[in-house]
C-alpha cells in the first residue's frame, strides 16, 4: 500500500500544475458547500430562535376555541384568570418564565398617515419580555401601570414620522365588536433587529390593553419559556387540561419548519451539482493521465504488474487528490464564512412574513456539517477516479505497447 502511494505521489508530480488546480476544484468546492450549509444553518437557526423568543415561545396555553387567525377577543375565547394560570405553570420546575399575553388588532394614525398593528398586551416585569425591554433604543421601557403609553417598531414609528414622546392615535377593536379609540404617548421606540416583527407589533401594558378592549382578567394565551427545549412535549403534557389548548414550538412554528424542509430539499440539488462539477474535474484529470501513460501502463503490464494493482494505482492517485482537495477545501470554507461574518447578508426590509429572520444573516458553522460534507466529498472524489481507474486497467498490454509516445 505505501509502495502504491509512493507511485501515485511520483504520478500527480508528473504534472505539478493540472494536479494543483484538480485538488484545488476540490477544495473550491467543499469550501462552497460548506458556506452553504453554514448560511443556511445561520439562517434557520435565526427564525426558529427568533420566533421562540419574540412570538411563539416553547409552549402557549390558551383557550380551546381560540383561533389566533381571527385574533378574537370573545370572553369564552381568552383564558380566565390568566395571572393564576400562569403563576401555576411558572411553578413547574422546567419551567424559566410564564406570562399572559393578550393580542388584539388596530390601527395608528399620525397625522394624515396611519398603519395597521397588531397590539401585543404584556406584562413589562416578566423575564419573559426582557427581549423587547432590551430592544428599546429611544425613549423609555412601558410600565405596568402606565396607562397612556405605547411601545413601537422602528419600521412603524420612521412610517408614520413618529419618535419618543410624540402623541399616536391607536384605534383597537373591542371584546363586543366595537372599536374604541384613544391619544398614546410614544414611550419609547424598539428594534429587534427583525423586520418582520418590528414593522407591525406594537405593545401596551397588560392592564392597559386589557382595559381598552374590554377583556378585563382575560389573555389571549399563556407565553411559556423553558429552561431546556428539550422537555417541551413532557411539560406541555403535563398543562392539558380541560378547556385548554397547549401548542408546542414546532407547532406554531410550521411555516417556518416546513420551509425549512423545502429549502433542504432544493440546497441538496445544488450540492449534488457543485459535488458533479468537481467530480468531471477529477474525471478528466485521470483520464488525461491515463492517456498520457498508456505506454508505462503497458510496461507495468508486461512485467507483471496485475490489473486490480493498476486499478488501485489510480484509484490511490484519486484519494491523493481528494486528501489534499479536502484539506484545502476545509480551510477556504472555514476562511470564507468567518469573512462573510464580519458583515452578514442584509436582508431588512424585504417584507418576508412568517419569518423572524433577523435583518442580517449571519452564517453558523458546525462541526457536523464540516465533517459530514469533507467524507461526502472525499467519497465523491474517489469514486470519480473509478472510471479512469477501471479504463487504465483493462488495457492491453500489446496494445499498450504499440501506442505513441
Amino acid at each position: 500500500m505505501l509502495q502504491l502511494l509512493k507511485m501515485s505521489f511520483r504520478d500527480l508530480g508528473r504534472n505539478r500544475r493540472r494536479s494543483f488546480f484538480s485538488a484545488l476544484a476540490v477544495s473550491v468546492g467543499l469550501a462552497i458547500l460548506i458556506l452553504m450549509a453554514s448560511v443556511i444553518e445561520g439562517e434557520m437557526g435565526s427564525a426558529i430562535q427568533g420566533s421562540i423568543i419574540l412570538q411563539s415561545g416553547d409552549i402557549q396555553v390558551r383557550a380551546a376555541s381560540y383561533d389566533e387567525n381571527k385574533s378574537s377577543l370573545k370572553w369564552e375565547d381568552l383564558v380566565l384568570n390568566p395571572d393564576q394560570v400562569a403563576g401555576q405553570i411558572t411553578a413547574l420546575p422546567q419551567v424559566k418564565a410564564a406570562t399572559p399575553r393578550l393580542f388584539a388588532s388596530g390601527f395608528l394614525s399620525a397625522g394624515n398617515d396611519s398603519a395597521g398593528v397588531q397590539i401585543y398586551g404584556i406584562d413589562p416585569n416578566s423575564a419573559a419580555n426582557d427581549p423587547y425591554r432590551q430592544a428599546v433604543i429611544s425613549g423609555s421601557y412601558l410600565a405596568a401601570d402606565d396607562s397612556g403609553g405605547v411601545l413601537i417598531g422602528k419600521p412603524a414609528a420612521d412610517k408614520l414620522h413618529l419618535k419618543a414622546g410624540d402623541n399616536v392615535s391607536l384605534s383597537v377593536n373591542t371584546s363586543n365588536g366595537d372599536v374604541a379609540a384613544q391619544t398614546f404617548v410614544v414611550r419609547g421606540i424598539y428594534s429587534t433587529n427583525t423586520f418582520a416583527f418590528d414593522s407591525g407589533i406594537i405593545f401596551l401594558p397588560l392592564a392597559k390593553a386589557q382595559a381598552i378592549t374590554q377583556t378585563q382578567n382575560h389573555a389571549s394565551t399563556i407565553f411559556v419559556l423553558l429552561k431546556d427545549i428539550s422537555t417541551t412535549d413532557s411539560v406541555a403534557a403535563a398543562l392539558k387540561g380541560p378547556g385548554l389548548k397547549v401548542l408546542t414550538w414546532k407547532e406554531l412554528n410550521t411555516l417556518i419548519l416546513d420551509w425549512e424542509t423545502t429549502a433542504n430539499s432544493y440546497i441538496s440539488i445544488l450540492y449534488l451539482i457543485i459535488l458533479a462539477i468537481t467530480a468531471s474535474v477529477i474525471i478528466n484529470t485521470l483520464i488525461m493521465s491515463v492517456y498520457e501513460r498508456t505506454r508505462e501502463i503497458g510496461i507495468l503490464s508486461a512485467v507483471g504488474m496485475r490489473a486490480g494493482r493498476i486499478m488501485s494505482l489510480f484509484l490511490s492517485e484519486s484519494a491523493l487528490l481528494a486528501a489534499g482537495g479536502v484539506v484545502m477545501g476545509v480551510i477556504l470554507g472555514l476562511l470564507a464564512t468567518y469573512l462573510f461574518n464580519i458583515k452578514g447578508f442584509y436582508i431588512g426590509g424585504m417584507g418576508l412574513t412568517g419569518f423572524m429572520v433577523t435583518d442580517t444573516i449571519f452564517a453558523k458553522l458546525t462541526m457536523a456539517n464540516v465533517v459530514n460534507l469533507s467524507i461526502v466529498t472525499f467519497i465523491v472524489t474517489i469514486l470519480a477516479g473509478l472510471y479512469p481507474a477501471i479504463m487504465a486497467s483493462r488495457l492491453q498490454p500489446v496494445e499498450a505497447l504499440r501506442a505513441e509516445k
